[in-house]
């Protein structure tokens, strides 16, 4: 797996992944050779007061508050401190610019940036404003400043543009459902298709003969189910709201809720702020860092112990059904910064899933990271338990490569 930043060494190839949120820029300069992180930062509150910028490199870390006003402002920096701190990105071997897009419609495979492709980014904005609009941005920004490179957008949905059409389809009218462009898209398509493939390896069971059940459990979060590499259900739909309970978003409701709160004279923005911004553990509890929230839950907080009961209640809920599409799990993955990091969790889950044969090592499971991941269930477990780190910039990174040859 990818070590932590450091000098560039001669002779590989590297890429370097731009994560383009609405108010953010997160980046990575992978190695894709020697899987190593080269350097990696961040420019936060873009066009906001309080703009921050960071950049690691070695052992050095540089930090800045000036006021960041665009996401072309955000890559200047990103470049300047590159110039200044390195590693010198072409001495580097930089091969590729890799583009993390949250929504990429029907593509299930990277694209080389044409202005073709993008303009698909920026109309895909209506399924995806948040997120295409700030992936639009950055890319442009970015072809700006290095036009000498290609670009490559990986998006988030690619793994599962192949879903069976009985997972895919929303039962609407079908003329209104193809006019929209309604139906399953899914997301955290990278992560899971690189945590089931690690999963894999690790158990050294062959990737197209397992069927697996894999838990992105983040600040955002999703389930999917996957039979022999390939994904045949997942629990984000149309947007990433839909599914798991979350950070910060509500995951699955009655879609009679939305009737209800514009009947009130709620409008449209208020409504998706209300879904995406103030739900989930944020809503139920009034903190949405799990930290945070079982130290509330261990404190006696009520409002912290139900939300901790429906985010596992929603849990054990999704793997019994992906359980039963699937005709039987071979591995349960955890991954993402909740699943890797909090056992208490992956416990509680596991022990409501005992009875369908999810058998967990407490031993195991509280032990430390290892690198590459661990299993975590018995040895007579009849279902594998596994927690894999996700690693969603080296498999950008993989496809960019992969892509331009």
């Amino acid at each position: 797996m990818a070590t932590e930043p450091g000098s560039a060494p001669t002779g590989q190839r590297s890429v370097l992944v731009l994560n383009s949120g609405s108010s953010s820029l997160k980046y990575q300069l992978v190695d894709v050779d020697s899987e190593q992180v080269l350097a990696r930062g961040s420019v936060e509150r873009i066009g906001e007061s309080g703009s921050s910028a960071s950049h690691t490199a070695g052992e050095r870390t540089t930090r800045s508050d000036d006021r960041v006003s665009s996401h072309g402002d955000a890559l200047a920096i990103v470049m300047d401190a590159f110039d200044r701190q390195g590693p010198d990105l072409d001495e580097a071997g930089l091969v590729a610019i890799g583009h993390r897009v949250v929504h990429g419609g029907g593509h299930s495979e990277p694209q080389v940036v044409t202005e073709d492709v993008l303009e698909e980014i920026e109309a895909l904005q209506v399924l995806a404003p948040l997120h295409n609009r700030a992936a639009a941005m950055g890319i442009r920004a970015a072809q700006a400043i290095r036009p000498d490179v290609p670009h490559v957008a990986v998006f988030d949905t690619a793994f599962f543009a192949g879903l069976p059409a009985e997972a895919a389809t929303y039962a609407l009218d079908r003329e209104v459902a193809a006019r929209h462009r309604l139906r399953r898209y899914g997301f955290h398509g990278t992560s899971h298709a690189w945590v089931s493939r690690q999963a894999a390896e690790l158990v050294e069971r062959p990737y197209e003969q397992l069927k697996q059940v894999v838990l992105h459990l983040g600040n955002g979060a999703s389930a999917s189910a996957v039979d022999g590499g390939r994904p045949v259900d997942t629990s984000m739909g149309l947007t990433p709201l839909e599914g798991l309970v979350m950070g910060t978003r509500s995951g699955d409701v009655d879609p009679a809720v939305v009737l209800t709160l514009a009947r009130a004279g709620a409008g449209p923005d208020e409504i998706d702020a209300l879904l995406n911004q103030r739900s989930g553990l944020l809503g139920l509890s009034g903190v949405n860092d799990f930290r945070e929230l079982q130290q509330r839950v261990d404190a006696g907080d009520a409002d912290a112990r139900l939300a901790l009961d429906v985010y596992v209640h929603r849990l054990v809920k999704y793997v019994g059904a992906y359980h039963a599409l699937l005709g039987g799990t071979d591995v349960l993955v955890f991954t993402a910064g909740v699943g890797e990091n909090n056992p208490a969790l992956r416990s509680a889950v596991a022990e409501r899933l005992r009875p369908l044969g999810f058998v967990l090592d407490e031993s195991a499971n509280t032990a430390g990271r290892a690198v590459g991941g661990r299993v975590v269930s018995t040895p007579d477990s009849p279902v594998t338990i596994a927690v894999v780190p996700t690693n969603e910039e080296l498999a950008i990174a993989r496809q960019a490569v992969d892509l331009v040859g």
